[in-house]
């Protein structure tokens, strides 16, 4: 029966999830039941593109690239794909009708790292927009459930998350994106000379995406809102402390919040969403 294989899918995109990233997970564990498997579907499916383009350096990547773009089309015209991952992510896309526009420019930004390795401002604002807005608003697709009103109302705040997030993984793996895989995101800064002045700049452009970011946060149906807030408020105290520390050491080390503080971080998040003092 396909349902069981429909389970082993979900499992497979959740399993994933919890694999590489503790704070996406939490996240979803406090959203809504029923939004539970398809954010893990589109986690899965994001992580499974990102994971061609940053680790698989034995293999090619373009070919790899150019089959997960065509294993997604067939996946969801088809309704089914032997790959769980894309198996569960079609479920979610036909469920929640999320568009192919979506997904297409997802796929150009995973694209653009096979090639790409310093960024002009207009190739910088094309891979956030790919590579961070757009899962954003995949993922407010499944919060708004049919309603247009609040999607539309939503989608320039689910971008702006999704924005403020990338830009601090951006910070936070520098050392590996620009050290070991020669990548510079940040377009017109010199890493070889990373100073306090263009550290402070990208910092004052992910505090205002995430001060635009917590209005549409309040906005969201409740079934979302205290999952996301979570997410937030996470990334939010990450960047917090990667403000704190001096250029030179974010260039040489990933900058982490250890898993038993963030068990502290989800609690202080749980009572603020609680009393309402987001």
């Amino acid at each position: 029966m396909k349902i069981l294989f429909d389970n082993l899918s979900a499992s497979c995109s959740k399993k994933t999830t919890q694999l590489y990233s503790t704070s996406f997970s939490l996240g979803i564990h406090f959203l809504k039941s029923d939004f539970h498997e398809p954010i893990y579907g589109i986690y899965g499916f994001v992580r499974l593109a990102d994971e061609i383009v940053d680790s698989f350096h034995d293999y090619n990547k373009p070919f790899l690239m150019d089959k997960i773009r065509t294993d997604t089309v067939e996946a969801i015209r088809d309704g089914i794909s032997i790959n769980p991952i894309l198996n569960s992510f079609q479920k979610t896309v036909n469920t929640y009708h999320i568009e192919w526009e979506l997904i297409d420019t997802f796929l150009k930004s995973m694209e653009m790292d096979l090639a790409k390795t310093v960024h002009s401002s207009t190739s910088y604002e094309e891979y956030i927009l790919g590579s961070a807005e757009v899962v954003g608003l995949m993922c407010l697709r499944v919060f708004a459930e049919g309603n247009a009103s609040i999607y539309n109302d939503l989608k320039p705040y689910a971008m702006k998350l999704g924005s403020a997030f990338q830009k601090v993984n951006f910070l936070r793996d520098l050392q590996a994106d620009y050290q070991l895989l020669g990548r510079t995101y940040f377009p017109g800064v010199n890493f070889d000379r990373f100073s306090f002045q263009e550290k402070e700049a990208i910092q004052n452009e992910i505090e205002a995406d995430f001060e635009h970011a917590l209005i549409g946060i309040k906005k969201l149906p409740s079934g979302a809102r205290r999952g996301v807030y979570l997410a937030y408020y996470y990334y939010k105290k990450l960047f917090l402390r990667i403000k704190e520390t001096p250029p030179e050491m974010v260039m040489n080390a990933r900058i982490r919040i250890p898993d038993y503080n963030k068990i502290g971080l989800m609690f202080r998040s749980l009572v603020r969403h609680q009393f309402d003092i987001l």
